[in-house]
C-alpha cells in the first residue's frame, strides 16, 4: 500500500536528523563546496544509448561517496574526474541490478587503478554475502595481480556494513550520513540516504513509492534527487516486452510519478528538486518540459532535470 503523503507539515524531531547541532563551524570553511554529480539518471536494468544506470556521487572536501553502482559506474566516476583511488565509501539503496549491477566491479576496478586503502561500503542484506562471492568469484585475477603487479590484498581493505533499519549511518570529518526505509515491494529493505555536510544536505531516495519516511528524511535538505515516473509514457515502455502487464503493475507499485515527487519535495520543504532515475529514460515524446511541468504541480521550488554526468 502505497504510503500517505498528502500532510504538508511534519515533525521535525529525531528523524530530521539534528543535523544542525551536529554540522561544524562553517567560519572554519571547507576545501571546496561539497558537490554532487549524477552519474547515471535511467531508471531500468536495459542498457540504453541515451543514459546510464542509476548512480551518483557526493564529493566532500575530495572524498568521494558513491551511492549505488548501476552498469559502467567505474568509467562514469572517470568521465566525472573522480580518481577511483580516492574511494572510500559505496552505498547500495536497494538490490535491484539497475543500482548494484557494478557494486563489486566498482571496488575491483578501483583496486586495478591503485586503491590502497579502506573501503566501507554500506547497504541492505546480502551485502556481505554478495560482495565475498564476488571476491570469490575473481579470486584468480585478485591472487594473479598481488602476485605479479604488488599490488596490496583487496580483500584486507572492504569492510561491509550491513543495513537493515533506518537511523544514523555513519559519520565522519566531512558528512553524515542517515538513512531511511523506503516503499519499494518486494525489495525489502530499501533506503533513501540523507547526507549533511558542512555546506549543504543531499537526500538520494532510493526507489520508492510516495514516502513518508522519505519526507521525514528530507525536511528542509538544500538537494533532494528523487526517482521519477511520467505515467503517459509507461504504456509505451512496457510495450516492448512480453511481460508487459507485469511490468507495468510491477513499476506503479513501487516508484513515484513525477507529480507524486512534487508532492513529496514540497511537503519535505527542500530547496531543490532533482528528478533522476527517470521510467521511461529514453522516451523522445517526452520532453525536459514535460518532467518539470508534472513536478511542479506541487512543488513550488526550482526543479532540475538530471543528466548523466550533471553536477548540482
Amino acid at each position: 500500500m502505497r504510503t500517505n503523503i498528502k500532510r504538508r507539515t511534519f515533525l521535525a524531531g529525531a528523524a530530521t536528523l539534528a543535523a544542525a547541532a551536529w554540522l561544524p563551524d562553517r567560519s572554519q570553511g571547507q576545501g571546496s563546496k561539497t558537490r554532487l554529480i549524477l552519474l547515471g539518471t535511467g531508471g531500468g536494468p536495459r542498457p540504453r544509448k541515451a543514459s546510464s544506470a542509476p548512480a551518483q556521487v557526493i564529493i566532500a572536501n575530495d572524498t568521494p561517496y558513491v551511492v549505488d553502482c548501476g552498469n559502467g559506474v567505474a568509467r562514469q566516476l572517470i568521465f566525472a574526474g573522480v580518481a577511483l583511488p580516492k574511494l572510500r565509501h559505496v552505498f547500495i539503496t536497494h538490490h535491484h541490478s539497475d543500482h548494484n549491477a557494478d557494486y563489486g566491479n566498482l571496488i575491483l576496478l578501483a583496486w586495478a587503478a591503485g586503491l590502497r586503502t579502506r573501503l566501507d561500503t554500506w547497504g541492505p542484506p546480502p551485502l556481505e554475502k554478495m560482495t565475498r562471492l564476488f571476491f570469490e568469484m575473481n579470486a584468480y585475477d585478485i591472487n594473479t595481480r598481488i602476485a605479479d603487479e604488488g599490488r596490496v590484498p583487496l580483500v584486507p581493505l572492504v569492510h561491509v556494513h550491513q543495513l537493515s533499519e533506518g537511523g544514523p549511518v555513519m559519520q565522519d570529518e566531512n558528512v553524515k550520513v542517515t538513512a531511511a526505509l523506503v516503499h519499494h515491494p518486494p525489495v525489502v529493505p530499501s533506503f533513501g540516504y540523507r547526507f549533511d555536510a558542512a555546506d549543504r544536505s543531499i537526500v538520494i531516495s532510493g526507489d520508492t513509492a510516495p514516502s513518508d519516511n522519505l519526507i521525514r528524511l528530507a525536511q528542509g535538505a538544500d538537494v533532494l534527487v528523487h526517482e521519477v515516473l511520467y505515467l503517459p509514457g509507461l504504456d509505451r515502455l512496457v510495450a516492448r516486452v512480453p511481460n508487459a502487464p507485469a511490468l507495468k503493475q510491477s513499476i506503479m507499485s513501487h516508484h513515484t510519478a513525477a507529480e507524486d515527487a512534487g508532492r513529496v519535495a514540497q511537503a519535505a520543504g527542500v530547496k531543490m528538486l532533482v528528478l533522476s532515475h527517470l521510467v521511461p529514460a529514453d522516451d523522445p515524446a517526452i520532453t525536459d518540459q514535460m518532467w518539470i511541468d508534472a513536478a511542479r504541480v506541487h512543488f513550488r521550488g526550482p526543479v532540475i532535470v538530471g543528466k548523466d554526468l550533471l553536477e548540482i
